[in-house]
């Protein structure tokens, strides 16, 4: 479905992106966001807070809320497939003050991630080059992403797959071997401990129905990254049937990775051992359960999935935020300049920008950990909550405006077979996030700031408008061919 002639985002002189991308690249820059090194290290510590059995759950809980979120993500990327993303759903359906506080909110959340990823990585090269310092890697790395993002959209795709494929394998492997060591199949000869390890010394609930809340919390977090397939959608040629597959393959491997692998780990590795304080690559799960099936060098083999997870993630991250602020250009929000394009078709300042962005995130964590960079990773957290909440709410506005104009939702080519149940639970499962966190004395002020901050965002854009009404500001635009 086009835009209708008053759009806002109606204009002239900004010529289109490529639209290379396939149903495979849009996986992988899915995939890309969402596996991280919360998976390789900090999943234990999930399982330990809500105990085997209830990390189970709370993934499963997750995976479902994820799975609905996704479905009206789907619908609304067939009929608005435009680089960008919900930050152009939740400005035609749910006003432009809101898709500027989104697209706002989403940049933030990748640009702290950018720059703790590049710290990471930089961090996890000195166990092989400890003469070497972090910020040179930090350097080399950002190059890198730079360099990917700033190629062609086919070979940003291709690049995407391939780093995104390393850890998709390395969790592939860990499950299959892991559930070949639940049966018996492992280098230390013991004996088959089958699902034994769900059962703790205080029972299956050990942290009690609290301790599967919390779990369930951290779980909505482990699985953002799922709408960058909404901001691909519009680099895609046909997304009416690229963007439903690549929503139905995301999700069916995401649940089969995460709550596999979550399976293995609380089966195999004794409850008490994943509540260490020491998240490092020797405490990571899977280093155990490689090093107990007999593979050679375990925690070299995951320090390189981890540092090629990170950057994956990076990269991911510096596409979404380079398209977002594009977007905000198209809109009238930033400067045309932002919007323009080079040789390659990609949005080169947007990029530039963005990554630089992330490199001042990279710093502040050094010079001003209690203040700017507290800022930005609650700002980040919060995030994630609120754009799946805008997205929701955006698909239930966009249904209603079809219905208004008598279109049949029976012929979309895409389509909330759950609706408005998906929708609604979608939005509850956000709400119960926020008043969870606010309960939460750990999470209290990161939240907090987040609401301020989405409040700011709201009265930048007032006086934006009252400066463009005036006559200060250009006209919003759009793509045209060329």
């Amino acid at each position: 479905m086009t835009a209708p002639p008053t759009d806002p985002l109606a204009g002239q002189d900004v010529p289109p992106l490529r639209r290379d991308l396939r149903t495979r690249h849009l996986v992988m820059i899915s995939l890309g966001g969402v596996i991280g090194s919360g998976l390789f290290i900090s999943s234990g510590y999930t399982i330990y807070q809500a105990g085997p059995l209830g990390a189970v759950l709370a993934y499963g809980v997750g995976a479902v809320v994820a799975w609905l979120l996704m479905t009206c993500l789907g619908e609304l990327a067939v009929q608005m497939p435009e680089s960008g993303g919900f930050h152009v759903y939740a400005h035609r359906t749910l006003g432009p003050a809101t898709g500027f506080t989104t697209a706002w909110l989403y940049w933030l959340c990748w640009v702290a991630a950018i720059g703790s990823e590049l710290t990471a990585s930089g961090l996890l090269m000195q166990r092989w080059f400890p003469g070497v310092p972090v910020w040179v890697w930090c350097a080399v790395f950002a190059a890198v992403l730079l360099a990917v993002n700033l190629s062609p959209v086919r070979v940003y795709g291709d690049a995407e797959s391939l780093l995104a494929g390393v850890k998709v394998t390395a969790v592939v492997v860990f499950i299959v071997v892991g559930a070949l060591a639940i049966v018996g199949v492992r280098a230390d000869g013991r004996p088959a401990p089958l699902l034994s390890g769900f059962h703790t010394a205080d029972g299956y609930f050990p942290a009690g129905l609290g301790g599967v809340l919390v779990a369930t919390l951290a779980v909505f977090y482990a699985f953002s990254g799922t709408e960058l397939i909404a901001i691909a959608a519009g680099e895609t040629d046909d997304p009416a049937p690229v963007v439903p597959k690549a929503v139905r393959t995301t999700m069916v491997r995401l649940v089969v990775f995460f709550v596999g692998a979550i399976v293995v780990m609380a089966a195999l590795v004794p409850y008490d051992r994943l509540g260490s304080a020491d998240e490092s690559v020797e405490t990571s799960p899977f280093v155990t359960v490689f090093t107990a099936s007999g593979i050679p060098h375990a925690d070299d083999v995951i320090a390189v999935v981890i540092i090629t997870a990170l950057l994956s993630a990076g990269s991911s991250g510096l596409y979404a935020c380079s398209r977002l602020l594009r977007s905000l250009a198209l809109t009238g929000d930033l400067p045309v300049a932002f919007a323009r394009t080079g040789r390659s078709r990609v949005p080169l300042l947007a990029v530039v920008v963005s990554l630089g962005a992330g490199l001042v995130s990279l710093v502040s964590s050094v010079v001003a950990p209690g203040t700017v960079y507290v800022v930005l990773v609650s700002v980040a957290g919060f995030a994630v909550v609120a754009v799946w909440a805008v997205i929701a709410l955006a698909q239930v506005a966009q249904r209603r405006r079809l219905v208004a104009l008598g279109t049949d939702v029976r012929d979309l080519p895409y389509r909330v077979r759950w609706y408005p149940a998906a929708p609604v639970l979608v939005v509850l499962a956000c709400a119960v996030a926020v008043v969870a966190s606010l309960a939460d004395s750990g999470q209290r002020l990161a939240t907090v700031i987040g609401v301020v901050f989405t409040a700011l965002c709201y009265l930048a854009h007032a006086l934006l408008s009252r400066r463009r009404r005036a006559g200060a500001s250009p006209a919003p635009r759009t793509e045209v061919s060329r």
